[in-house]
């Protein structure tokens, strides 16, 4: 009986080397994509950068001069990007850059402009996210900093840690000696009406909650962030997003920009995102993370795999990304009406948009 437990393992090894498992012709080798392999990448270029300020129900008749400050300030802040990366500059200190001058136009809900919690204060949130190594930093429930990106960009370079929250990041801010603002400094009446209107819907629907309902609203008051990605001519890559919030928060209510993955994320592998949305579902589907994953574990082209996330993922009217790839290809991907975006790269691509059409 011994004896012949023994032979049955080689008996096993005979039979496996007479038929062995078939090997995959050249052919068939450049068709397929490994598991965990990247999409095949094209020559990158020497640099990229887009930027977003917000998606949402975006109306097509608003006021010729008011459509073409949107569209002046988005230009200036892209063009601040190109002139930076074509000197050389670095992807973090151009993510930086940008986002600054995007926080500083009362247009968009960041910095000066943003919304207003339904106790009538400025809340302000940020992330950056440096993707060489994938250090990051994160600030939110910020009330006195000016350029919340900033102070999150001294969170990652300055401390230990990653995300610096409410009391804790504004202490943070004074012993970095960040310029501080009073609260006035974010008014705008715009807001100020905003928040009033949503109010009224509560107040009228019979509740305090917080209305998420994108038909009862402009939308503006819904989503809004700013937000910029780069490539660099070192190859490296860069997000940062910063937010006022929502309009009629409560509780000290915290959306996706200012959570790593969510809202924003940047690895050299894949790609830098920055999301623009409701929150709420950009965390729920780690949205920015999802679309590195698909790249990174499914092989999937950069706008392959925002597609999937935005138009898959996510639920009609949610809002949408900007991101950048590590060869330089740009996804502008939202499922709202409109965002609030522009484009630039190194082969002379130089545009901005709102719409779809």
């Amino acid at each position: 009986m011994k004896i012949r437990f023994l032979v049955l393992p080689f008996v096993l090894l005979a039979l496996l080397s007479c038929n062995p498992a078939p090997t995959a012709t050249a052919d068939q080798t450049a068709d397929e994509t490994a598991p965990g392999a990247l999409a095949t990448d094209q020559p990158r270029l020497d640099y990229a950068i887009a930027i977003h300020g917000g998606a949402g129900v975006i109306p097509k008749d608003m006021e010729e001069e008011r459509k073409q400050e949107y569209f002046d300030a988005l230009e200036e802040a892209l063009r601040a990007g190109q002139e930076q990366l074509e000197s050389g500059a670095a992807a973090m200190d151009v993510v930086e850059n940008v986002v600054r001058i995007l926080e500083d136009v009362p247009l968009f809900n960041a910095g000066k402009g943003s919304v207003f919690t339904a106790e009538g204060k400025n809340e302000l949130d940020a992330a950056i996210m440096d993707g060489s190594n994938r250090d990051c930093g994160a600030v939110s429930g910020l009330t006195s900093v000016k350029n919340p990106i900033s102070l999150a960009r001294m969170v990652m370079e300055k401390s230990p840690h990653v995300f610096f929250q409410g009391d804790g990041a504004e202490v943070f801010a004074d012993e970095m000696g960040v310029e501080r603002v009073e609260q006035e400094y974010y008014y705008t009446e715009h807001r100020w009406q905003s928040l009033q209107n949503a109010l009224e819907r509560q107040k009228a629907a019979g509740g305090d909650g917080v209305d998420f309902s994108v038909e009862k609203g402009t939308g503006d008051e819904k989503y809004g962030t700013v937000g910029c990605v780069v490539l660099d001519k070192n190859g490296n890559l860069a997000a940062g997003t910063s937010t006022g919030g929502m309009t009629a928060k409560r509780f000290g209510r915290v959306g996706d920009v200012p959570i790593i993955g969510a809202g924003t994320y940047a690895d050299n592998k894949t790609a830098a995102i920055s999301g623009t949305g409701k929150g709420e579902q950009f965390i729920r589907h780690t949205v920015a993370r999802s679309i590195a994953a698909l790249m990174e574990y499914q092989g999937k082209s950069l706008n392959e795999a925002a597609e999937a996330v935005v138009h898959g993922d996510l639920d009609k009217g949610d809002g949408g990304i900007i991101a950048v790839s590590r060869t330089g290809e740009i996804a502008l991907v939202f499922n709202s009406p409109g965002m609030f975006r522009g484009a630039a790269d190194s082969t002379g691509r130089f545009d901005v948009a709102i719409w779809e059409d």
